[in-house]
Parts: structure tokens; sequence; C-alpha cells
């Protein structure tokens, strides 16, 4: 199957070696970052560092100052950890070593944009703002999403993109020293607590016929007895209605779900007016709608009728995959992303056996996390892996 290896450009600049050894990994094609969250990079190999400390989310290229004049809500750009013109440094030296490129890019997460626009962030029943998540609901933020998606995706000599966190961002981040774990709250329990109050989301269950003040007390009355660790928050949707009830649970993810998908509409719309042809658009996604997260929750039979394809985790079990596989038509790219770094609970010792196991059950192309921070061992087990596949 056709592999691609997701990559920095933190990764490849100042490294030469960086490139020659990606293409002798067996990839097809790599999945370079053009607009990125903030996180701590390892880089195992490089000559010059060992870690790389993203302060904040921004593109990792000159954006256009043209498109943004004026506006208040627009990209960062990135600083020393990836100067200038960063992904077509990158993007270059990668080409040149035959490897063709598609951008990876990172919408709706961003700690600095909620820290500096407080009202642009999810907002929960208790009144506790998200940073990390900017509520899709919101026009500003909506439009902001849509350019953002379109400039960073398509850049010189791309051949497609991968768009992640293109839906609802909730209470799970992993940010920072995160400690929410202490309350087990299941998938019942991550909903409710990823409920947005700002005004337009207040006003959009209004249009669902809810009150919202009623509502929000309903789910703090909901959550009550999950905080004392008196009652389960699991049992997936079924255990959402039955903490909120069944005509409110519904009519807050009817609420939910058509902000997600007319923002994932008007997002690829805007790709595709900006690129040329061929150019290929897939989402990060999970089968399940009222799901949020880096894989946005989709409806499989929606997005595939939208984007040209899927990247679907598939490292923990490759389950997810089916409902998509089910709805895929005959050029329907259904990428199943595997963790091939060991110390990230990845596996890339089994990538034969994974790869075919991912095959059976739809999955016409690999995505591997992540070639940048894996040890060496990992990438020779990955090399091997693809050799067989």
């Amino acid at each position: 199957m056709r592999a691609s290896a997701f990559v920095y450009p933190w990764d490849v600049n100042g490294d030469p070696a960086a490139p020659a050894r990606i293409a002798d990994l067996g990839v097809a094609q790599v999945t370079l970052a053009a607009a990125y969250h903030s996180t701590r990079a390892l880089t195992p190999r490089h000559p010059r560092h060992r870690v790389v400390t993203v302060e904040h989310a921004a593109v990792l290229y000159p954006p256009d100052s043209a498109r943004w004049q004026g506006r208040a809500l627009r990209p960062y750009e990135s600083g020393d950890w990836a100067p200038g013109d960063a992904y077509g440094e990158a993007a270059a030296a990668l080409a040149d070593a035959g490897l063709p490129v598609h951008t990876w890019v990172v919408l709706a997460h961003n700690s600095r944009l909620g820290a500096e626009h407080p009202h642009t962030c999810v907002v929960n029943a208790y009144g506790d703002r998200y940073p990390w998540a900017p509520c899709i609901a919101q026009p500003a933020t909506r439009a902001y999403l849509t350019d953002l998606a379109a400039e960073a995706a398509v850049r010189p000599g791309a051949r497609g993109t991968e768009l992640e966190s293109l839906g609802w961002y909730g209470l799970a981040h992993l940010h920072a020293h995160d400690k929410t774990g202490g309350v087990p709250l299941g998938d019942a329990g991550q909903y409710l607590m990823s409920l947005c109050f700002c005004p337009d989301c207040r006003a959009g269950y209004g249009t669902q016929g809810l009150d919202a003040d009623e509502l929000a007390a309903a789910v703090r009355t909901a959550l009550e007895p999950v905080w004392r660790g008196a009652a389960p928050s699991d049992g997936g949707w079924a255990g959402v209605e039955k903490l909120l009830g069944a005509a409110s649970a519904n009519a807050t993810r009817a609420w939910r779900d058509d902000r997600a998908r007319t923002l994932q509409e008007a997002a690829v719309s805007s790709v595709r007016a900006a690129a040329p042809d061929g150019f290929r658009i897939l989402l990060h996604a999970d089968p399940v709608s009222y799901h949020c997260g880096a894989n946005a929750g989709v409806d499989p039979a929606h997005i595939l009728a939208v984007a040209d394809g899927v990247v679907v985790p598939c490292t923990g079990g490759a389950g997810l995959l089916t409902p998509f596989a089910e709805q895929a038509g005959d050029d329907t790219v259904l990428a199943a992303n595997l963790t091939v770094v060991s110390g990230m609970g990845g596996s890339p010792r089994t990538l034969a056996a994974d790869a075919a196991r991912v095959r059976d059950l739809g999955a016409t192309e690999l995505r591997l996390y992540h070639a940048g921070l894996a040890s060496d061992g990992d990438l020779e087990a990955v090399r091997a892996g693809l050799r067989v596949g």
C-alpha cells in the first residue's frame, strides 16, 4: 500500500541527511506540517538540536498579508523554531529527494488565538473557557478557519493536503501538564463537558427549541453524580441521552453536527477553489459525529461526498475504518494512521501485519506517525515493514 510519513519542517531544515533518510524508508510521499499547534518535539538525529519547542500555534510559511489585512483573527507567524519559509525550504529538499509533498494543516486547535481573543473560545456549562478550542459556530472564526485552510493547504508544489482538527474541539486536549483525568468522564461526560455556551451557541440551541440557561443547568445537574464518582458517564450516545435526556441531547447534537458539517464543506470548497487540478483533500476524521478533537467527528457518508478521503486513527485498533469503508467509492482514499514511535505507544515492528489488517478492512493507504520523532531502531523496523507490505 502507498504510505506517507508525517514530518515537521524542523526535522528536515538544517539536516542535509534527512530527505534521503526519509525516502529510504520506502514511503511514497511525505505529509509535511504547514500550520501546526504548540508542541515540544524530539529531534533525535538532528545535527543542531534535540528538542524543538513550538511556543504557539503558527503557520510555518510567510502568510499572505493581503489576505489578512485588517482582520482581527489571522494566523500567527512562527518563531525561531521555524523561521522564514520553513515549510517551503523543507518541501523543496524533500521534493529533490524524489518525495511528493502533501501539506498537513491543523485548524481549530490554537491556544494563542484563545488567549488573545477569549470570545472565540468554547465555553462550557460552568462558564470555563477552553483557550485551545475555537468555537466553530462563530461566524468570524469560521471565516478565519476557511481562509486559513486554503492558504496553508495550497502551498507551492503541494500535491494534496490533510486537514486536521476541522471540527469541534472540546475538553480533551493533552495540554501542558494536563490534570483533567482525576474523574473518569467517559464518552458521555466528555461530550457534556465539551458543549459550548458562547453567545452564538446559546442562540443556536434556541433554534433547536432549547433554552440555553436551562440546558446549562441540566448539564451541571447531570454531571454532579459523575463528579462524586457515584455514576458512570460512559455508554456512548446512549449514555449522553441517559444523562441529559434524549430530546435535549439530540437537539444539541443537531446544532453541533450542522456547524461542523457546513464548516467542513466551506473549508474543502475553499481549498478546491485555490488548488490545481488533481489536488487531493483528506480530513483527519472519526466516524462518530459527536466526538471532538484532532480527528474531527464526521458523518462518513457526508464527508466522503465532500472530500477525497479521510485519515483514520488505527493505532489502537482498526475498527474506525469500517464505517468509512462502507461508504467509500472506487476513488476514495482511506488512509490508516499508524503510530510508529515505540515511545509514544506505536508498534513499528508489527507494521507489516498491521498494514495487512487495515487493508483487509478497506484501507487504501497508510500514514506513519512520525518519521521525525522515531528512533533509528523504529525507522529500521518501518523500512522492514514496508518492504514486506
